[in-house]
């Protein structure tokens, strides 16, 4: 694996591992936003794999819909990805989505992005 995928994959692993302790914590809207951060380092690496080319302008964006698009991720996941993009913002900033992030999530919502993050990283991860 070339140096540069490695880096956005191990640091996809890393926040995907720091989202599980932050919905262990109870730390919801931490978890979610880790999930995102997790979803787009991957999909960054396999954008990095199938285009061989560490400028290309996908790497400065925050869509995940449109990286997935970018890189073949099936269609099962579109879904799922479109909505956590949102999450970039709503888990950081107060008042974003009409309320603060800490009050915004709760553990259902946390345990199934979790959930549902781990398995585009076991997608992602056999792909590499």
């Amino acid at each position: 694996m070339r140096s540069e995928i490695e880096a956005w994959w191990k640091q996809a692993e890393a926040n995907a591992k720091t989202a599980e302790v932050n919905l262990k914590e109870g730390r919801y809207y931490a978890s979610v936003f880790f999930c995102q951060q997790a979803a787009e380092k991957a999909l960054k690496a396999l954008v990095l794999k199938r285009k061989r080319n560490p400028q290309t302008p996908e790497l400065f964006g925050h869509s995940l819909i449109h990286l997935a698009k970018v890189c073949g991720v099936p269609e099962r996941f579109h879904s799922f990805l479109r909505d956590l993009t949102a999450e970039y913002v709503n888990t950081r900033y107060p008042m974003a989505a009409e309320e603060s992030p800490e009050e915004l999530y709760d553990e259902a919502i946390a345990a199934r992005t979790v959930s549902a993050v781990k398995e585009v990283l076991e997608w992602i991860g056999r792909h590499l």
